[in-house]
């Protein structure tokens, strides 16, 4: 064949061949698009509970209660052994005096508390952590510095946001895989069909010379133009359906511990995300169904 590498046609016929198997082809971009709309509604349902750990383990703290019998240059003195602890990254001192006015305040500063002696609290440290997943581990080494009565923390509430994330995301990669393979054997029977009816033309390009990257070529434009209208499609439905769910947030009442990243902000990476996986299904249904008709 004298024509190797002709964008034009390839593109051409690429175009020509959705349009002239329209059905499945519309078959074809539905399926990336409840692919692609699930994988990103799952990864983004983990990607914004990392970042609702992230502030959690930033705003997170464990207190730290000194043993009664120490005095406060005693408790003081415990700052480095304290910081010594792995997994902690900065601590806070308190005094009683001080922990008793934040007790009052708490309370409306009620008469009956206006009496109570300075000590009647203990002295503590507020410790903030690094990894939340560590935090019943570091509650047990700080519990082992000498000096150290008492340390208390919501470890429960640590350990449902850690499982949540993680049952999330484990789902999401499950669904990953199982709505790639789905959508490479939906758009690979969609060529499958194009190329069926092109089998004789096929065989008459071959020995004529043509080269099987020739024939190739137009059923890959065909799948990277599926892939990548399915994905932009996706894309701005997912923005959508984002918005309603975050609205909603927004409203509840009982949702304040709640917060999502706003989509804006992840659009530079969601699109690139969504037009890659899109052209990889594409392309590879592509490349899978043309591959038995070359075997002429």
């Amino acid at each position: 064949m004298a024509r190797k590498f002709d964008t034009g046609y390839f593109v051409s016929e690429g175009v020509h061949s959705i349009f002239t198997h329209g059905f499945m082809s519309f078959a074809a971009v539905c399926m990336i698009v409840a692919c692609l709309l699930i994988m990103g509604s799952f990864t983004l349902l983990a990607v914004n509970l990392d970042n609702m750990l992230g502030d959690l383990e930033s705003e997170n703290e464990l207190a730290v209660y000194i043993d009664e019998t120490y005095t406060e240059e005693s408790a003081r003195a415990l700052e480095p052994a304290l910081l010594q602890v792995p997994n902690v990254t900065g601590v806070t001192f308190m005094t009683r005096g001080e922990a008793l006015e934040e007790f009052k305040q708490d309370r409306g500063n009620v008469e009956i508390l206006e009496d109570l002696p300075d000590d009647v609290l203990r002295d503590r440290y507020y410790v903030h952590i690094e990894d939340i997943e560590l935090m019943a581990q570091t509650m047990t080494d700080l519990e082992q510095v000498e000096g150290v009565g008492e340390v208390v923390a919501a470890v429960e509430i640590a350990e449902g946001f850690v499982l949540v994330r993680n049952i999330a995301t484990g789902v999401a990669l499950v669904l990953i895989g199982i709505l790639l393979v789905v959508s490479l054997f939906i758009i690979a029977n969609t060529i499958k069909l194009a190329t069926f009816y092109r089998r004789d033309e096929i065989a008459i390009m071959k020995m004529c010379g043509a080269t099987d990257g020739f024939i190739r070529w137009p059923f890959v434009v065909e799948g990277m133009v599926l892939g990548l209208t399915g994905s932009l499609v996706a894309f701005f439905l997912q923005w959508g359906l984002y918005q309603m769910v975050a609205s909603v947030i927004v409203q509840g009442n009982g949702l304040s511990l709640v917060t999502m990243i706003p989509y804006t902000s992840m659009v530079g990476t969601i699109l690139p995300v969504f037009c890659g996986v899109g052209a990889l299904i594409g392309v590879g249904g592509s490349l899978v169904a043309i591959r038995k008709f070359l075997q002429v």
